[in-house]
């Protein structure tokens, strides 16, 4: 039995994919490079973009382009055991092309297809549920959701607001979505703080909370028709639901120092997964 280990990322598990295919193991299990020893025997490899690269074209080739996406998407799901669910996955599609492509009698695909929705439906909903605060002269905002959708709500946001700085951490996944002006990146960031808010941000804050309170019709209030539109486990982050908070200790924004000028950037378009 085996199992792999790799870095966490899209490219490493399709490296990791890449070499069971091509010598025929049956993975046990994926894990990451922080997680603790096992009894399984472990096959740890670097990141080898070409053969990631290489296998991600033929997936759309031999399966197809829609067929790609989904697994693309499914990796970034938070469903228990994901890799192993869509190595399986990758497996029939090369072996049987696109006769296994939407097969939901199969149970692994019906589970990861239930995951994929899952993982879209939220995403489409923090698209209207992220709050953002001016906070110096950039639109800073926080998320927590179940499923890594910051690099899909990414490239959304960073078009609908292509003249503006903006920072959108996930407490989740320890990420950092920034961008200045279209161009974007996705940093880990362990330690995150919002700064204070200053006295025209408290207002607009304040602003929006009256309009929310006040703008309902107090005979057809219906908080069960509200939860279903709008989850309570959203609201914790969103300013409507929030009371003014106490002043911040001046350290900024947040701890740590990010540059959009280093490492790997995004000039629009979707970027990669």
């Amino acid at each position: 039995m085996t199992a792999y280990r790799y870095d966490g990322s899209f490219a490493g598990f399709l490296t990791c994919v890449w070499d069971a295919l091509e010598h025929n193991i049956e993975p046990t299990a994926f894990l990451l490079t922080e997680d603790g020893a096992t009894l399984w025997e472990e096959r740890e490899l670097p990141v080898d973009e070409e053969k990631a690269r290489r296998l991600y074209a033929a997936l759309a080739r031999r399966v197809s382009g829609r067929f790609r996406h989904f697994i693309a998407w499914g990796f970034l799901t938070c469903l228990p055991q994901r890799e192993l669910a869509l190595f399986t996955l990758i497996r029939r599609g090369m072996r049987e092309g696109r006769r296994a492509a939407w097969d939901l009698s199969d149970p692994v695909m019906a589970r990861v297809m239930l995951a994929y929705q899952k993982l879209a439906t939220e995403q489409d909903h923090l698209k209207g549920f992220v709050r953002f605060s001016d906070l110096d002269g950039m639109l800073v905002g926080e998320i927590e959701p179940k499923n890594r959708v910051l690099p899909i709500l990414a490239p959304h946001f960073a078009a609908r607001f292509s003249g503006e700085k903006l920072a959108l951490y996930d407490r989740t996944y320890r990420e950092i979505f920034l961008s200045d002006r279209g161009r974007w990146r996705i940093l880990p960031a362990e330690d995150f703080q919002m700064g204070p808010a200053g006295g025209v941000e408290r207002e607009y804050r304040e602003l929006w909370r009256r309009y929310f309170q006040h703008i309902a019709i107090e005979g057809r209030i219906n908080p069960k028709c509200q939860s279903t539109h709008l989850p309570k486990r959203y609201r914790h982050v969103m300013t409507e639901f929030m009371t003014e908070e106490e002043p911040g200790d001046g350290k900024g924004l947040f701890q740590g120092t990010y540059s959009l000028t280093e490492g790997r950037s995004h000039e629009g378009g979707t970027g990669n997964v």
